[in-house]
């Protein structure tokens, strides 16, 4: 996905920043404009929020699904001002009674957007009071116990569920089939990455070379989150160490500090391929076995590691297990010895 041939003949856009008083916190993209990459989402979500107005309805629930950090929760939030609504965001280990939701969802107004992060983790009795609500609008609620127990059936506004998570497999189907749009973010591309890394660099008032733009986008995973996390570490290190001026030079000095190599692996990211490569002579090997030998738990395995390094060609999922790729192999500077089925440093 993200070549590591060094090309700077680009020209990067002139971004204005919405506000002359925007801080770190208003990195994130307040209107479909500023939203950079991810155009078929885009398209869909706008046409779908434009016939929700025209027929002045509350807009379809939406699921958004795909690995951290690509604009999730700012979507959300652009699309609760596009609508021109009152957005409430929650999460879903946070409900934790029937009592939390039903506060939460009667405090809504007409057309307001819920957003739930996180809701794969919502408890499958939560799940239940959720239905009604979704399809219905309206809230049921049980009074009292045992015999004598009776149930009030309260009517709600039109409002519009947005859901966000890293595992749609983890959804129960009831739930997963009461969202009318179903969304998928993908990782963006070095292009789309420096827009982006150009966008926030004036936000911060950074001084950066297009050189050093081009290399952070290559160093991102694909995703704006960590393109974000990296700028603001870089420019920590040239406040220190160049009078705040962000160039090759101090990138390669950061990144390496940071252990972040050309095409953005990580010091786990390599710990991980070695592991297979050293221990399992390249795999198959099991999520669990290489859980505990990284000392990593494997949600984090298969939500923040392993998504880009399938991304970049480095890793393959089989029945049998995870397997390392030649490609990895040429990246880490190994390569086999079929005789004794070992890795070495070529």
């Amino acid at each position: 996905m993200l070549s590591s041939t060094k090309s700077t003949n680009f020209d990067l856009p002139k971004v204005v920043a919405a506000s002359e008083e925007s801080s770190e916190l208003s990195l994130r993209p307040n209107k479909f404009s500023d939203f950079i990459g991810q155009k078929d989402l885009k398209k869909s979500l706008n046409i779908q929020i434009q016939a929700s107005q025209q027929r002045h309805e509350a807009l379809e629930h939406i699921l958004l699904y795909g690995p951290p950090g690509l604009g999730k929760t700012t979507l959300a939030h652009i699309i609760a001002k596009e609508l021109s609504v009152n957005i409430r965001i929650t999460s879903g280990p946070a409900i934790e009674r029937a009592g939390d939701l039903a506060a939460i969802l009667s405090s809504l107004e007409e057309n307001d957007v819920l957003f739930i992060d996180e809701i794969h983790r919502l408890n499958r009795a939560i799940e239940e009071v959720l239905y009604p609500a979704m399809e219905d609008y309206v809230l049921d609620i049980v009074l009292g116990k045992g015999p004598s127990a009776q149930t009030v059936r309260l009517s709600l506004p039109q409002f519009t569920i947005i859901g966000a998570t890293t595992q749609v497999g983890s959804l129960s189907s009831p739930l997963r089939d009461r969202f009318g749009s179903i969304l998928k973010l993908k990782f963006y591309s070095p292009e789309d990455l420096i827009y982006i890394i150009q966008r926030s660099a004036q936000v911060l008032k950074v001084k950066i070379d297009n050189d050093s733009i081009y290399q952070l986008a290559l160093r991102s995973r694909g995703t704006p989150r960590i393109a974000n996390r990296l700028l603001k570490r870089v420019r920590d290190f040239a406040q220190v160490h160049n009078h705040g001026v962000i160039n090759s030079n101090i990138i390669s000095q950061a990144l390496d500090l940071l252990k972040i190599d050309e095409v953005g692996l990580t010091e786990t990211d390599r710990k991980l391929l070695f592991s297979i490569i050293k221990f399992h002579q390249g795999g198959p090997v099991g999520l669990d076995t290489l859980a505990t030998s990284i000392s990593e738990d494997k949600k984090t395995i298969e939500d923040v590691y392993e998504p880009f390094l399938i991304q970049l060609g480095f890793l393959k999922r089989t029945r049998q297990g995870r397997v390392v790729t030649s490609l990895a192999y040429k990246h880490l500077k190994l390569k086999i010895n079929k005789k004794s089925n070992q890795a070495k440093l070529l």
